[in-house]
């Protein structure tokens, strides 16, 4: 099981609080800390609009390009945080969105795992782009059918097998020929996760459709985790608890900032509560043998019962449903032995309570 915090653009911009969201993310005890590298200008077009959940936490009549703007972080500052990452322990991932960031993302700062979002899951040549530079793939399905997943893996398994320099123009038939091959030689098994995401902040619970994880590992025979956009930590926790191999989650280090994402992420106390809550649950698993546990053997005498003498009994006496019951501790005959013991005759005397046998 991974942890990944998902700093996305919390830090509003600013390096510093970039920074201490990373600091953040290894105390509560994240295996990764994940943000969001793009040129916002190669991101989105001047007349593209906000998501209803943006309209809410931004200025009205702002645009998306504007609003990106200020959530944009330099090249230099990743840099940065990624280093800090590596000197402090936790793992540093970054979502590209654009063919520039990913570029830089793998070859200046080293990268080799990749988030790939859920609004890029039809962008066929970013998936590509991925496929050919990234030795893992995580890859979100918010938004998406089975039949659009399929043919985002076909594009990823086509450039997981075809060099950059082909002059091959791909299609959707060789995409779907690539899916069907790596599918056969569990190429994508090896170097891909898929998240069950649910794309609205926040998420209404009952858009969630956790079971959707089980359909898309019976699917597509690939590890599934979840990326989630609910308010608290019960979903991630009841995720963790059906088998998801990565919870992803959105935190800030203050939910009033201004921005679009910090009202539904989690605060560091709540992150800590979730990364212990689903380390409990996991725990709590166990193995699934159906065999009692150190913690309850000790107590088995204690709880269950025996066989004694419901009074006096002499010797010669025949054993009755009067003079037979069952009490605490389980230390003497099974209570099984009940049927039995009637009508035989007492061998010695027993005294109220004493064990028979």
């Amino acid at each position: 099981m991974k942890i990944i915090a998902e700093a996305g653009v919390n830090h509003n911009g600013d390096v510093e609080r970039a920074v201490a969201l990373v600091d953040a993310a290894r105390e509560a005890g994240a295996h990764a800390v994940k943000f969001q590298t793009f040129k916002a200008d190669l991101l989105a077009t001047s007349s593209a609009g906000k998501a209803g959940y943006q309209k809410l936490a931004t200025p009205d009549g702002e645009s998306q390009l504007a609003m990106i703007r200020k959530l944009e972080l330099s090249q230099e500052s990743f840099c940065r945080l990624a280093q800090y990452c590596k000197s402090t322990g936790i793992e540093f991932l970054s979502t590209a969105f654009e063919d520039v960031s990913l570029n830089f993302l793998h070859e200046v700062v080293g990268l080799r795992t990749f988030k790939i979002a859920s609004g890029e899951l039809t962008n066929a040549p970013l998936l590509l782009a991925h496929a050919r530079v990234a030795q893992h793939l995580i890859v979100s399905t918010g938004m998406a059918t089975l039949d659009e997943i399929r043919l985002a893996l076909g594009v990823m398994a086509y450039g997981m097998e075809t060099p950059a320099s082909t002059d091959e123009r791909p299609t959707r038939a060789l995409f779907e020929a690539a899916y069907v091959r790596a599918m056969e030689k569990n190429t994508l098994q090896k170097r891909v996760t898929l998240l069950h995401c649910t794309t609205e902040y926040p998420a209404p619970m009952d858009q969630i459709n956790l079971r959707a994880m089980a359909t898309m590992r019976k699917c597509f025979n690939l590890p599934v985790g979840y990326s989630d956009h609910t308010v608290g930590i019960i979903v991630p926790v009841a995720a963790a608890a059906l088998g998801a191999c990565i919870i992803e989650k959105h935190f800030t280090l203050d939910k009033t900032l201004p921005g679009p994402d910090h009202s539904m992420s989690l605060n560091p106390a709540e992150l800590t509560a979730m990364v212990t809550a689903i380390a409990d649950t996991l725990s709590a698993m166990g193995d699934g043998d159906k065999t009692p546990g150190y913690a309850e053997r000790k107590n088995i005498d204690a709880v269950r019962k025996s066989l004694v003498a419901a009074c006096d009994i002499r010797a010669g006496e025949s054993f009755s449903e009067h003079n037979l019951c069952v009490k605490r501790p389980g230390s003497g005959l099974a209570p099984e032995e009940f049927w039995s013991y009637l009508g035989r005759t007492s061998d010695r005397d027993y005294r109220k309570d004493e064990f028979i046998g």
